[in-house]
């Protein structure tokens, strides 16, 4: 559970369905961590609202760390694919690694046969149970079925999305039914641990990439300028670059 709106109304569908229910919130951040934000995922505010949501429901709550293991899986990646010139995608990776792996883990322990979560997916399961298809969720706006294209199958199948069927409006006046504290909390879109978006300086200051200064050059060989290293840039960026082209 996140401590937004999403996962709280997943727990509470779930819940009145008949299914026996614990809420785990994965820490992510080391205690250190800048981005550490009070309304970020995982942040103190956002572990303190799941944990009243839990209280509300009479569900037990367990806070779990993993910041290691994201550190290693997520935010070694993301620096590991700046450094190659590639444009990352850390959600579908925490999803991967964390959310559907260490977390599946998590409740094996507990003795859990399902991990829900407040994705706006949907997986259809085969009449034999065999095969696991993800698709859209219902509302176009919302569906999040790509952030989940890497799961294999043995996680679809240990997984449930009860907001696959349901959009945001109706997700939130579920929460408002159920006096569910994080009914108007708002979402977040950024990246969860660069909540400013300047991913360059959230590489720097975690000592993750070092600048080291090259040129900038056309492609007739003309020198336009110089920059700090291929991982601060993306593809066709001009912002930053301290040039007047018009085009990319």
């Amino acid at each position: 559970m996140s401590g937004g709106v999403d996962s709280s109304v997943a727990a509470a569908l779930l819940l009145e369905r008949g299914y026996d229910v614990v809420g785990i919130t994965l820490k992510l951040w080391p205690q250190d961590c800048r981005s550490r934000a009070e309304d970020k995922c995982c942040g103190p505010q956002a572990v303190a609202d799941a944990r009243a949501v839990c209280h509300r429901l009479g569900i037990p709550f367990y806070l779990v760390d993993e910041a290691d293991e994201f550190q290693r899986e997520v935010i070694g990646y993301f620096a590991a694919e700046y450094q190659a010139g590639r444009t990352p995608n850390p959600c579908v990776m925490c999803n991967e690694k964390l959310k559907f792996g260490s977390l599946i883990r998590r409740a094996r322990q507990l003795g859990a046969e399902f991990v829900a979560t407040g994705h706006y997916a949907r997986i259809e399961r085969s009449v034999e149970g065999t095969r696991h298809l993800l698709k859209r969720g219902r509302d176009p706006r919302k569906d999040q079925s790509y952030f989940l294209f890497s799961l294999r199958q043995e996680q679809l199948a240990r997984s449930l999305m009860p907001l696959g069927e349901l959009t945001k409006p109706e997700t939130r006046d579920r929460a408002r039914d159920r006096s569910l504290k994080t009914a108007e909390k708002e979402e977040s879109m950024e990246i969860c641990f660069v909540p400013d978006r300047d991913y360059g300086r959230f590489l720097r200051q975690a000592d993750l990439v070092r600048p080291h200064r090259g040129q900038i050059v056309n492609l007739q060989g003309q020198v336009l300028g110089h920059h700090d290293g291929i991982e601060f840039y993306t593809v066709g960026q001009r912002k930053g670059l301290g040039l007047s082209s018009a085009n990319p």
